[in-house]
């Protein structure tokens, strides 16, 4: 599916399968970026396995300027019990440095907004790094606001492995 968009020679895809190399390379583009890169450790089988496979938990949205992919988003449902309605959560938005000022992340973001509603979302959200003042200037300029009292907790690696194994019961999750 390609939807065009108010920017000329501006398109937004959804990804295919095909895209898993494209999609990776995003990936790459943006932990360097984010001076994160030594934290990349996807490859293209896991991508097209949880993009594409039996259980698809993310979409993928890719932005094409004069042909050109420039731009990438990568999105999933969440779910609020307080509002009892789906969200969605962005995890990625990036735009090649060369094209941002144009405009096409805010046409990204306005896409995922209004894919929200037709979901019948209750939330669109996503994390920036304190660090990124374009982004959050950007975030504050389309009407997010930050979300101050909650801070993130994260298990990973031998921590998420140890509560793991604390639980007791069988293995038929």
């Amino acid at each position: 599916m390609t939807v065009t968009t108010g920017i000329p020679d501006f398109v937004i895809c959804e990804a295919v399968e095909d895209d898993v190399p494209l999609i990776l390379s995003f990936i790459h583009e943006l932990a360097e970026y984010e001076k994160l890169a030594h934290e990349v450790v996807a490859t293209e089988e896991v991508l097209r396995e949880s993009l594409f496979g039996d259980r698809k938990v993310a979409e993928v949205l890719l932005g094409y300027y004069g042909g050109e992919a420039v731009s990438f988003a990568l999105f999933f449902h969440n779910f609020s019990t307080f509002l009892g309605q789906p969200g969605i959560y962005l995890e990625d938005l990036y735009v090649k440095p060369q094209m941002r000022g144009k405009g096409l992340g805010k046409v990204m973001l306005a896409y995922l907004a209004n894919l929200a509603r037709i979901r019948k979302c209750g939330r669109f959200e996503w994390w920036v790094l304190d660090w990124n003042k374009s982004a959050l200037k950007f975030y504050r300029e389309v009407g997010a606001i930050p979300m101050d009292a909650w801070t993130v907790q994260r298990l990973e690696g031998d921590a998420l492995n140890e509560l793991a194994d604390q639980f007791v019961g069988g293995d038929d999750i």
